[in-house]
């Protein structure tokens, strides 16, 4: 999983957000889709990524 999430405007693309992602227990992928900071940050990042429609 990556530490950090960059999410790009529509085109000509600029950076709109970076995401540093901070979890419990980064060498285990699997446990941490279970973790509230998971869902915290997918809803997040989803939310901008609609706004670029």
């Amino acid at each position: 999983m990556a530490n950090r999430v960059i999410v790009l405007s529509k085109r000509p693309a600029h950076i709109k957000k970076e995401y540093n992602i901070i979890l419990d227990n980064p060498s285990d992928p699997m446990s941490n889709r279970q973790d509230e900071k998971f869902m915290y940050y997918y809803d997040l990042i989803w939310k901008d990524l609609d706004k670029n429609v």
